[in-house]
Parts: structure tokens; sequence; C-alpha cells
């Protein structure tokens, strides 16, 4: 299915339903329908033919889902952009996919590339007057047709989105998205727009993230009413959330947990919220366990996925988070809110060994998955395309180990797993148990260099409590965990650096943080 067919479905069937929430504007599926046929034609007038990459850069916004749409429209392909990204990041993602527009928030003007790789006539501001050769987006739209001339001749396996990783850990790859990517998860998972049914859907994740996008397409083809954030404030998400009685949200966990720590998080009616999406970091259970106590109107999910999957891949559904029945079924159910839950129905995944078979029960081997919604490749990238796509499997870098249940645990990414004296230790195992204390507020566990081990571990530690030291801590795992899985060495930051997404950037700690214990 051609994910164009999202938006002219639901502005069929709903035309009058509002589409959009953002900043004050209320726009229905049929002018949303409208605006995006306007952007196509205008594009198409500009020189945007089938396979031209069409870069945007802007906080969320409405026009971001135009562009989106009416690149679609042309065969076209997007590249949302990392609104945080330095000038040579950009640059860097600018050369690799060599935009023939790149739609810009005024703001990220002086990003742009000087070298004239990027000329301005190439350039239309979203937000901003079109100065210098430059154009604007709205006299675009004002001067084009409002009918839809332009139909997409390309299949659901052609290329529609190009979306960089978050590059945590290396330079940004652009994975390869197709319709199919898109339309074979929301098709199984989504019902279509219906006139009987509304709902609302608060959008916090940025939209250059898979699950911003996804999560976006999603409420276009559910029909469903979309109230955009343009960047995520804990009070403003609540007032939002209670204004338009949000029935649908998703939040990363230090999003989720900003919310429940405002002092004003009494203050709102958030009772209208059926459903908390949550996923994109680990979910340490203090935190989960707290949400569920304090949003007893709300199911919860945790879905997990990647950019190269095109979203989730497991998920763990709202029943495993209900906790009541026998303390056997508690304890059990406590034990699931630490996993990500089992696979879902239209991918394949397992747990292989570095060779690439199955691992059994409880052991410890990387995620691989398979499927038609799989990225086809990194842009202009085949050597990364070769060490991620291999005999037919996507390669995620994540580790885990799975339950006799069928239920997945994260252990770490490949990369950031410690290996002391022969020993491989999960960094989220570590992790896990440190957060229990009740004076860490949050932990991030690093192997640092050591002469006689290989690496020794180290928990980077926010505390709640100042008092609390790093013997303290070192000796609260002396019976929670194996003797060489326990950290041998504990700073203690005021914050840990974290992307947009809310994962923690452990390459910055790394180097911050890297040096050998001493004394040890």
């Amino acid at each position: 299915m051609n994910t164009t067919e999202f938006l002219m479905i639901a502005s069929a069937i709903v035309p009058d339903r509002t589409a959009i929430v953002f900043d004050g504007q209320q726009i229905s599926f049929e002018i949303l329908q409208e605006r995006v046929n306007r952007l196509a034609n205008a594009m198409a007038e500009l020189g945007i033919e089938a396979g031209d990459r069409v870069a945007a850069m802007q906080t969320n916004c409405h026009h971001l889902m135009e562009v989106y749409f009416a690149a679609a429209q042309l065969d076209a392909i997007y590249v949302p952009i990392n609104f945080r990204a330095k000038e040579d990041e950009l640059a860097t993602m600018l050369s690799i996919v060599e935009p023939r527009l790149l739609f810009l928030g005024e703001r990220y003007l002086p990003l742009a590339p000087s070298d004239g790789s990027v000329p301005p006539e190439r350039i239309v501001m979203l937000d901003a007057a079109g100065l210098y050769g430059r154009h604007n987006y709205d006299d675009l739209l004002s001067n084009a047709d409002p009918d839809q001339l332009h139909f997409p001749e390309d299949d659901e396996d052609a290329t529609t989105v190009i979306m960089f990783t978050s590059g945590t850990t290396s330079i940004p790859k652009g994975a390869q998205l197709t319709h199919d990517s898109f339309s074979t998860f929301l098709l199984t998972s989504v019902t279509p727009a219906d006139p009987d049914i509304e709902e609302t859907n608060l959008l916090t994740v940025p939209m250059y993230h898979v699950a911003g996008l996804q999560g976006a397409l999603a409420a276009i083809f559910g029909g469903r009413t979309l109230v955009v954030m343009p960047q995520f404030d804990p009070e403003e998400w609540m007032a939002l959330a209670a204004k338009h009685r949000a029935n649908r949200a998703m939040l990363v966990p230090t999003m989720l947990k900003r919310v429940m720590d405002h002092p004003s998080f009494g203050a709102y009616d958030l009772s209208s919220l059926d459903v908390i999406t949550y996923g994109a970091a680990p979910m340490p259970l203090p935190v989960i366990r707290e949400a569920i106590g304090k949003f007893p109107n709300t199911r919860f999910i945790n879905a997990f996925g990647q950019t190269e999957t095109a979203s989730t891949i497991t998920m763990l559904p709202p029943d495993d988070h209900d906790l009541s029945g026998s303390p056997e079924e508690v304890e059990t159910k406590v034990r699931h809110l630490t996993s990500i839950g089992k696979p879902l129905e239209d991918v394949e995944v397992m747990i292989v060994s570095e060779d690439g078979e199955p691992v059994p029960d409880g052991e410890v081997g990387e995620i691989v998955a398979r499927g038609a919604r799989m990225m086809t490749g990194y842009w202009q990238q085949s050597d990364a395309t070769g060490d991620t796509l291999r005999g037919g499997w996507l390669y995620t870098g994540d580790l885990a180990w799975q339950d006799e249940d069928g239920y997945i645990y994260l252990a770490g990414r490949a990369r950031d797993f410690i290996k002391r004296g022969g020993e491989m230790i999960s960094p989220e195992e570590v992790e896990q148990t440190l957060v229990e204390h009740p004076g860490v507020e949050e932990v991030a566990v690093i192997g640092v260099p050591d002469l006689e081990w290989g690496e020794e571990v180290r928990a980077v530690v926010v505390a709640v409590d100042p008092a609390v030291s790093e013997g303290e801590l070192i000796e609260f795992c002396r019976d929670r965990l194996a003797g060489f899985k326990r950290p041998r060495s504990v700073v203690f930051v005021d914050v840990l650096p974290r992307n947009v997404m809310g994962k923690v950037m452990k390459r910055d700690l790394r180097e911050e943080f890297g040096h050998p214990v001493t004394n040890s």
C-alpha cells in the first residue's frame, strides 16, 4: 500500500474532522489533503521528480507531515533531519542524500551549507520570508493548484523515507524505508478512519525519529486528531492532554518521569489517557511501577524497535502491566515489566550467537529480525548495509536473552557490552540493580580499561541523596549481583547526557569517564 493512501482514505471518510492541532491552528483532513496537493504541485513546478530527495529540518509542526505526503505524491524521497544537529553533522547528512529541496525553520538557516551545495533557490523557509532567492512556504501553497495533479507510480517497495540513525555512537547512516515499511505495520495495528470513532493523539516524539513519523502516520490513517507539540515540556504536555482530552500518547521513559515528578502533576485531569506507549530507551522498573499507580485509567504499552526496523518489532502489551492477581502472578508480571515483550506477528525475531545460530533460552545473543518492513539498506553506504543485512536478516546490534515464556530482555548494545576477565557483563543488568537503590535517580554503566581484567565496571550515577557514597552503592550490589558484575568504581554527575529520544550518550560518558580504575 502506498502511504499517500493513508491521507486520501481519511480525508474521504472524515473530511471535516480535525486532523492536526498545532500552535492554535486546527486543520481538517479535507484541508490537509488540499494543502498537500498544493505543495506537491508547487514542488513539481520547482522541478522535483521521482527519486529526488526532499529534506526538512524543523521542530515538530504540521508542515513536516505536509512535506512528507507531498513528496510521496511525486515519488520523491523524504529526508527528516534531526533539529539538534550541529553544522558539521548537518553538512554530512546533506552531502550523503544531496537534496533537491531543503525545508528549513528560520532558526536553522545559519546552519545551512555555505559552500553552494544547497543554493538559495533550493531552500524553502517554513516560517520566514523567502529572501535572497529562497522560497517562502506559504507563498508556494497560495500560488499552487489545490487539486491533486500527481499520483504516485512507484509501488509499495519504493523508498519513501531516508531516515538517519540517531548517531549516538557513530556517523549517522541513512536507513532507506519503503512505503511497505510503514503500511505493513499500520495495516496490522491500526483501525482505519471511522466516522463513529473519534480519538486524539498527543504527539511529543520528534518527527525526524521513526517513532514520531510512524505515530503521525498512524493518526492520519486512523482518522485521529493529532495534537502536535513542537518540543517536549512536561507541564505543556499535561496542559495539552487535559485541554484536548487526549486518548493516546507516546513518551520516552525520561519524559514520563519528568511528567510524574512535576509539581503540577496533580493539577491536571489526565483521566482521558487510555493508552501511553513508551520506548526508545530502557524503562527503569521503579518508573513504570510508579506510572501504573499514578495513571490508574491508562493502559501502558512498551514498544521496542529501531529506525532500521521501521519502529516496533516487539511489544509488552497492557495486560502485562496489570499488576493484579496472586502474589505469584504479580511477581511474574513484575519480572516481565523489565522485558521488551514478545515479537509482533508481522515480523520474525530471533536471538543469535556471533556465528548467526539461535541461542538457547536464557543465553545472551544479538536480536535479528526480518520482514517486509525492514529497511532495504543505508543510502550510499554499502559497507554498512552489508554489516547490518546478512542472510536475509537485519542485525540490530542489540543484545538480549529470551525466557521460557518467550519474553525478551535487553542486555545492552553489542558495542556497550563489558568483557571482564573473559566474562561478559550486561550494562543493563547492573543499571537495573543500581536504580533500585533509594538514593539513585539515574545510572549508566560503562566499561573502563584495566590491566589485570581487560575491563572493569564503572557506574555513572545521578544521586537523589547527596549523602549516598561510592562504597554504599558498591556494597548494595554485593548481594544482588555476581562478584564480577559488581561496579569497581562510581562517579557522580548532575545529569546524564542524553539525545532527544532519551537514550544515554555512552560515547560521551566513555570519553569523559573512561579512565582506568585506580587502586583496584
